[in-house]
């Protein structure tokens, strides 16, 4: 028979399900495009932005109205009350992490996501999607040439944001595939054809995890050089509305109607690896594909601010570099997610460079690529 704690514990979370509404507007946002940090403001502000308060850490009860509020806010459901204790358990140490987190940095903060209920292998298993680089042949060759190499560091901007120039289409959700890499190949080329044409079009994550074989394994990772050669090759890429996103593999199907309408690129052409004067010279110009190492806890609940680490170089996700700048003397890249815009800064991170290290923060440096088209 269960004990009169378990008892008590299973009363408190039914009664907080049954009553407790979504989080009040402000009151678990659990993103924010602030530059400044927000413990620079009230400590009210900077809680209402990471989704608890010092209070929540202190009570049990609150800790049981707190996981209820982030349950209902993120529609979550469990096959079992056991299921949900466990969670709840898991739930409470990535609180604590992201507290001590918090505590100690300065130019970044963490905040409950709609990953808190996983631990980090969980969350490692089933987000990322990047082959093992370390695997032979796991990059094709591009054609060797890299277009902005005799452009000088003084002609460039000194920010570009290619949200605002409307290159970037609004923030994705891969949600539980390995499909990173396609999400990352098609904002690269969402970008460039919207440079190109004055048109940004949505494209067709899911033709890339349908069609694109040769090398990518769909919702079990990919390369983003091996999508931009399929693209290249096949004649172009549909658009979102035509080939909508499924989070699973589906057949090939390479709608055939003269009526569909596709995008396409005349090839891609690799950045210089381990040079980020190289990297920052393509995001002048376009938005470029990059890889990361983002399985560390820290990226798992990354909320605002600039990220500096701590993280490897062992690549395991593909996002998409779409500007730079600099806050507070701290220069950055800003980076395109597809965990949705409910992680870190409305679906973006802003990643430090100028770390001083050849691979770059997170190894950002080590894998950029970006898509050509003739104009």
């Amino acid at each position: 028979m269960a004990s009169s704690a378990h008892h008590q514990m299973r009363s408190k979370l039914s009664v907080a399900a049954a009553v407790l509404l979504l989080c009040a507007a402000g009151a678990c946002l659990l993103s924010s495009s602030a530059e400044a940090r927000p413990h620079h403001h009230s400590e009210s502000d900077f809680y209402s932005i990471v989704g608890y308060s010092p209070e929540d850490l202190a009570s049990h009860d609150r800790l049981i109205k707190l996981f209820e509020e982030w349950v209902a806010k993120h529609r979550k459901a469990y096959a079992s009350f056991e299921e949900k204790l466990r969670r709840f358990e898991v739930f409470k140490d990535n609180l604590k992490h992201i507290d001590e987190i918090n505590r100690e940095v300065s130019s970044y903060w963490l905040g409950l996501n709609a990953f808190a209920d996983l631990t980090n292998d969980e969350f490692k298993a089933t987000y990322l999607g990047m082959i093992n680089q370390n695997t032979p042949a796991s990059r094709r060759s591009s054609s060797g040439s890299f277009r902005y190499a005799g452009v000088a560091a003084g002609e460039l901007p000194k920010e570009v944001d290619w949200r605002k120039k409307g290159a970037v289409t609004e923030v994705k959700n891969q949600g539980q595939c390995g499909s990173c890499w396609a999400f990352s190949t098609v904002a690269a080329v969402e970008g460039i054809n919207a440079i190109v044409t004055g048109n940004l079009t949505s494209l067709s994550e899911q033709e890339l995890i349908d069609c694109s074989t040769d090398g990518n394994n769909g919702c079990n990772g990919g390369v983003m050089d091996y999508a931009f050669s399929y693209i290249a090759g096949s004649g172009g890429l549909h658009t979102e509305e035509a080939y909508p996103y499924l989070m699973e593999e589906g057949e090939c199907d390479h709608k055939d109607d003269e009526q569909q309408a596709v995008v396409t690129i005349s090839g891609y052409e690799d950045v210089p690896a381990g040079d980020e004067a190289a990297l920052v010279k393509a995001l002048a110009h376009q938005p470029v594909s990059v890889a990361i190492e983002a399985s560390g806890r820290h990226f798992q609940f990354y909320s605002g601010g600039v990220f500096d680490g701590p993280c490897g170089a062992e690549l395991d996700h593909g996002v998409a570099a779409v500007g730079y700048g600099s806050s507070k003397g701290q220069d950055y890249i800003v980076v395109k997610n597809s965990w949705g815009s409910h992680w870190g800064e409305k679906g973006y991170i802003r990643m430090k460079r100028g770390t001083g290290k050849r691979d770059g923060l997170c190894g950002i440096n080590k894998m950029a690529s970006y898509p050509t088209k003739d104009h």
